[in-house]
């Protein structure tokens, strides 16, 4: 098959399919330039407005602007050079925003490490990317300070959230904010250095293939990999997906909790705010009455939550004391729990606007690939196929081959799930033949399985290795967890397979039930059988929780110990 001719049909599809007043390119206020620039020209053109808001203690784009600045000369102060990486160890935090800015400007590299690392784990990632110099919240020096020598941390910094927090906070804090300043002797103290700092703020401007940051992949399995992401990939990852799922404009107000360390918080806190030149309202973590604070405080217009987030405000016993009605897009994302009908229209009777699935990406691709937002009509996204995530962003290209041989397979086939795009990274951190084995002619190869329907529509099916064989009948977990999601009594489900004498595998779905059900796994496996595929109905587990990763996956290698037989 001619890939060429492949993707010109294909790319007609999705013009036929493309939502109607939706953008088809990619969109730059500022023009091509990092946004550390961009950062800049907001300061210029709205010096006083605001950019980031943190439970009452509010920083302009002027103050921004300048506090990375004075940042940028600190880090060059302790020696930092361009493509030095520094380690970011530190919940959402306005110092967060200061300190990512300012290793930009001085051309450092981003190296966030998530907070809930214990300090094996810091260790390994301290030592893969070969940090000097961490940035870390000053409660987790305990961590730091057991790993330091060994990975010859040649400067420490710390700095505490409790000094940020004004005497009468505009939310609810959570006990982050209410931990007191560390005193020791064995650390830099960030703000006051900050102030103390002498030297010369850098006269260094990255240019767009420049390494901008070490984005660590998550996983279940196996130890994390840094993917090299330039000031491009960045860049790109806004203007191409801003246009189409957003629609973030100077005049919004952007809510974010997801952690900042994880790439999709890195998007929705760190880049997309600076981006559209808007006020950002962070939160250190997810907290629901916080979250409903905020959004009547700061009359938030967007932001994205997880399925599960969104059922905790519906469900909370004082949601009809708060207005939520200044949002204007809500997008979602599906972990444990899945978007429903129900959930969809609970939401828009709550706040008047459509709760919509984000989009499909990978730390490898930047996170933002594809988009749902106008496929809303008659609830099309939710009643196509399970897993449907859309369209791809513009700029962005995705086919599907055939995993052994690589040969293009036609619309409609399953198979390996490969994209394109200008975000996608450029290696695998001091990983050359990972690098040749994933990226393929300007390919990621994902290792996933996904389908592109006839009508131009991407799948994701999940990973290869998930998928099972019944009866020489392919059936992925992630179809089962979508369909499950549907279930009114299930809070949480989640699918893997069992070897089986007599079908090879059996699918077992461990579920978690919604508070009060009295519902027996014989009325969840009856209801599959009304639903699904008699080769798809799964063995029902009624758990409690099921086990999570830091950034809300399911931990399934952990699931596999639970299969003893019932």
């Amino acid at each position: 098959m001619n890939q060429a001719l492949y993707l010109e049909q294909l790319a007609s599809l999705q013009a036929s399919a493309w939502p109607a007043d939706t953008s088809r390119q990619p969109h730059y206020p500022h023009g091509e330039q990092p946004l550390s620039e961009y950062l800049r020209s907001w300061a210029r053109l709205q010096p006083e407005a605001p950019a980031l808001d943190f439970y009452g203690h509010s920083l302009s784009y002027a103050e921004l602007d300048s506090l990375s600045d004075r940042c940028a000369a600190l880090f060059s102060e302790l020696g930092v050079q361009p493509g030095d990486r520094i380690a970011l160890f530190m919940p959402n935090c306005p110092q967060l925003h200061i300190a990512f800015y300012g290793l930009l400007k001085c051309g450092a590299v981003y190296a966030p490490v998530s907070p809930l690392s214990k300090s094996l784990e810091l260790s390994y990632q301290l030592k893969d990317s070969g940090a000097r110099i961490i940035l870390c919240f000053d409660q987790l020096l305990p961590v730091v300070q057991a790993v330091r020598d060994e990975c010859n941390l040649e400067h420490v910094l710390a700095t505490s959230l409790s000094e940020l927090r004004p005497s009468t906070p505009s939310v609810p804090v959570p006990e982050l904010l209410l931990a007191p300043k560390v005193a020791a002797a064995d650390f830099i103290d960030f703000y006051p250095a900050l102030h103390e700092c002498n030297a010369a703020v850098p006269q260094h401007i990255p240019l767009l293939d420049d390494i901008a940051a070490l984005n660590y992949t998550g996983g279940t399995t196996g130890l994390p990999k840094g993917c090299v992401h330039t000031h491009g990939d960045m860049l790109y990852t806004c203007a191409s997906f801003l246009p189409v799922a957003l629609d973030l404009g100077r005049d919004s107000v952007m809510l974010n909790f997801l952690p900042e360390f994880w790439i999709a918080g890195e998007n929705a806190g760190l880049l997309f705010p600076v981006f559209a030149g808007c006020r950002l309202v962070l939160l250190a973590r997810w907290d629901t009455v916080s979250f409903m604070s905020a959004v009547q405080q700061y009359r938030v217009t967007h932001c994205g939550l997880l399925v599960d987030s969104a059922a905790e405000v519906l469900d909370h016993p004082d949601v009809s004391n708060y207005d939520l009605s200044s949002l204007r897009r809500t997008g979602s994302i599906s972990f444990i729990k899945k978007l429903t009908r129900d959930y969809r229209a609970r939401w828009r009777e709550l706040t008047g606007c459509t709760l919509f699935e984000f989009s499909f990406g990978m730390t490898e691709t930047h996170t933002c690939d594809t988009f749902t937002y106008g496929l809303q009509d008659d609830d099309f996204d939710l009643t196509c196929a399970p897993t449907f995530v859309g369209l791809p962003v513009p700029g962005t290209e995705f086919k599907v081959c055939d995993f052994a041989t690589g040969a293009l397979l036609p619309l409609g086939s399953e198979g390996e799930l490969c994209v394109r795009s200008p975000s996608l990274l450029h290696g695998y951190w001091q990983r050359p033949e990972e690098s040749a084995a994933a990226l393929r002619d300007g390919w990621l190869h994902t290792g996933d399985l996904g389908q592109i329907t006839e009508q131009g529509f991407i799948r994701y099916l999940g990973r290869r290795k998930e998928m099972l064989k019944v009866n020489g009948m392919s059936v992925f977990p992630s179809e089962l967890e979508a369909m499950l999601g549907q279930h009114p009594c299930l809070l949480a489900s989640a699918v893997i397979g069992r070897a089986d004498a007599v079908s090879g595998q059996r699918p077992v779905a461990f579920v978690v039930l919604k508070a009060g059900s009295e519902a027996t796994a014989e009325d969840l496996i009856n209801w599959c059988k009304e639903v699904m595929a008699a080769y798809k109905v799964p063995e029902v587990r009624i758990v409690d929780a099921l086990p999570m990763t830091a950034t809300g996956k399911v931990k399934k290698n952990e699931l596999e110990q639970w299969l003893e037989p019932t």
